[in-house]
């Protein structure tokens, strides 16, 4: 990217950022202690610590902060999950006049010429991903959110032919993570891939015959945020685990695509597939062949073998994220982010 979108792009995503967060000030600032989120005062300054590491200090811990002591606040790599709660952090504002500051300096880096462009857009990418999980959090708490909504989705399968299939980035791709590197070649059989992602109409037919409820449903209803509301039959199901997704399968006599299925019929033009729910692949999360992690490490290889492969972005993502290629992971049994799933014909 050229560094006028770059800081055009920083500039929308802390945008996005501020309206997912900077309302949290006082008793949601930090919030209960639990495994899926992080309390919101340290997770903004993890936001601006990031930027300052790799664009400002070229990810060098020899190179000061301007914060005091910012490594052993803000690294995810190396401040474990459960102190975040209770370390010495800034205040709620003088953590957000840190994180603008940083942002701050990046743009002034690049307007100069003195920034990389490669770090600025990793920054940029880290934040969109960190908007989203602010909406996690909002959910999970059930803290006021915008309100959403779908576009329905026509039923039955789409059919593909198989055959010769690139997975993964081109290495002409402007950017792209490690773990999408590179490019190379698969063979699909044919398969047929369902239009839509399962609605909740088709899941609580599942749910009617013993299959688990998905979280945040209770009595007909389900919460979006601080709302309870009638549960809508045509939307997707979400908030189910990679587990559920396998026993609603099994059940429905269907097949969780793979992710090289799912990026064909994706690449194909196939609708829906983007921007409405994260979707669970078969996949398990592993390299790619001749996977080289890139400069920030603990991105991708810590979770290979252990995480399944999500694809398409939900209604949070933002759309730099939301991308054909681009591999989400998270553990099989987690409920609480927005991930359903689609079926393929076995």
């Amino acid at each position: 990217m050229e560094p006028a979108e770059l800081i055009r792009d920083l500039r929308a995503a802390r945008e996005r950022t501020r309206r997912a967060v900077d309302d949290l000030a006082g008793s949601r600032e930090l919030g209960p202690k639990l495994a899926i989120v992080n309390p919101p005062r340290w997770e903004v300054g993890h936001v601006g610590w990031f930027q300052e590491f790799w664009c400002l200090r070229q990810g060098s811990e020899a190179r000061p902060s301007i914060l005091p002591n910012a490594d052993a606040l803000y690294n995810s790599a190396t401040v474990p999950h459960d102190s975040r709660w209770t370390l010495p952090l800034p205040s709620f504002g003088d953590t957000l006049a840190y994180r603008d500051e940083i942002l701050k300096r990046v743009i002034n880096q690049l307007e100069s010429g003195a920034a990389d462009p490669y770090f600025a857009e990793l920054a940029l990418r880290h934040e969109e991903m960190h908007a989203e999980a602010f909406h996690y959090t909002r959910q999970t708490l059930g803290y006021p959110a915008a309100e959403v909504s779908f576009d329905e989705l026509p039923p039955g399968d789409a059919e593909f032919p198989g055959g010769l299939f690139r997975l993964g980035a081109p290495r002409d791709q402007a950017f792209a993570f490690d773990n999408e590197k590179w490019s190379h070649p698969v063979v699909l059989e044919p398969f047929r891939i369902a239009r839509r992602p399962v609605t909740n109409a088709e899941y609580l037919e599942f749910v009617a015959a013993g299959g688990k409820t998905p979280a945040y449903w209770k009595d007909g209803k389900l919460r979006r945020f601080e709302r309870w509301i009638a549960i809508p039959p045509d939307e997707p199901v979400m908030h189910v685990s990679w587990h559920d997704a396998q026993a609603y399968c099994a059940w429905a006599g269907r097949r969780l695509p793979t992710e090289a299925e799912w990026e064909c019929a994706a690449l194909a033009g196939l609708a829906g597939m983007l921007g409405i729910v994260w979707q669970w692949t078969a996949s398990t999360f592993l390299p790619y062949p001749g996977f080289v992690r890139d400069p920030y490490k603990e991105y991708s290889e810590p979770w290979f073998g252990t995480h399944k492969v999500l694809r398409g972005g939900s209604f949070a993502t933002p759309k730099g994220e939301a991308r054909v290629r681009f591999r989400n992971f998270y553990t099989p049994d987690r409920r609480d982010v927005w991930a359903g799933f689609r079926t393929c014909a076995k």
